[in-house]
């Protein structure tokens, strides 16, 4: 099931959440949404399952309106907030509740409790849940419907090492087999290793949206170079177009050759080099570059 935003906008009196918002989330891959805070993100995943009306356009799921399913969680799961349980309910009697209204089969909430850890904690009130555990209970409202979209806000926060690695895991696994992921995280190292796509949003606006792959290999990558003979090499290679920065004794940092450029004025020059590493972008140097005039809270060091 395809998500596709289409020209959505979002406006609270003179300001815009969001403005004119365009994009495409496919199946059978994980997309992640990212941005600053205050950036949209929050409002644009709302208005896709309809807890948010747009000032104009629209957001389709599979070529419909989240309200147009009769039976949504068995098509749409999401969590937009892990604190929506109801605090005196134990987590077994909210996914019981859920499941009732939307006849999903009871024994699907012990399918989900099982797949999310829970099963220990299943008559354990909600609001004795950790932050972590209270995680785990909405991505498992989401999954309780066997659904072929999942649209997940921060879905990794509060979880302990074990359990990032468990939604890792999940997401790919459910991405494979040919469902719709589309998550957002401030984690970007994370989603760096769960997405296969990334959109971003900065001001209302899109950015960028693209595979991550392409993304990180945008700009140009400096090279790490070990020498005993930094002043040597430096020499040799200080041209027009390149940068040499050092941080510490033998080690440069240059931008504007490759790797295999260094390589041959080394070797035509009888330098020694230690190590020879092209460091490549990540994401969170892309997305640090994309973002950087769409922050709208800077701190400042003092």
């Amino acid at each position: 099931m395809t998500i596709e935003v289409q020209n959505l906008s979002k406006r609270y009196g003179d300001r815009f959440a969001v403005r004119d918002v365009s994009f495409t989330v496919e199946p059978g891959k994980v997309t992640g949404f990212l941005g600053p805070n205050g950036a949209g993100k929050s409002t644009t995943m709302r208005s896709i399952v309809g807890l948010d009306r747009a000032t104009s356009g629209q957001a389709l799921i599979d070529g419909r309106q989240y309200a147009a399913y009769r039976a949504s969680l068995q098509h749409v799961g999401a969590l937009l907030d892990a604190k929506a349980a109801h605090k005196s309910r134990t987590a077994w009697n909210y996914l019981t509740s859920i499941a009732a209204t939307h006849h999903i089969p009871k024994s699907r909430v012990d399918e989900v409790l099982e797949a999310t850890g829970l099963t220990s904690v299943a008559k354990k009130k909600v609001g004795g849940f950790s932050l972590g555990m209270g995680q785990r209970l909405g991505i498992a409202a989401a999954l309780l419907g066997d659904p072929a979209t999942l649209i997940l806000d921060e879905p990794v926060n509060g979880l302990d090492p074990e359990g990032v690695t468990w939604v890792r895991t999940l997401l790919d696994r459910l991405a494979s087999e040919g469902r719709t992921v589309f998550l957002s995280s401030h984690l970007l190292s994370e989603l760096a290793l769960i997405a296969d796509h990334v959109i971003i949003i900065g001001r209302g606006e899109i950015i960028a949206d693209s595979p991550i792959d392409a993304l990180t290999a945008g700009a140009s990558a400096k090279v790490r170079v070990r020498t005993p003979d930094t002043t040597a090499l430096s020499n040799r290679i200080a041209t027009s177009g390149v940068t040499i920065t050092s941080s510490e004794r033998q080690l440069l940092e240059i931008d504007g050759l490759s790797a295999e450029q260094i390589a041959i004025v080394a070797r035509e020059a009888d330098i020694l080099l230690t190590e020879l590493t092209p460091m490549h972008q990540t994401l969170e140097d892309a997305y640090n570059a994309l973002t950087q005039d769409a922050v709208e809270y800077v701190s400042t060091k003092r």
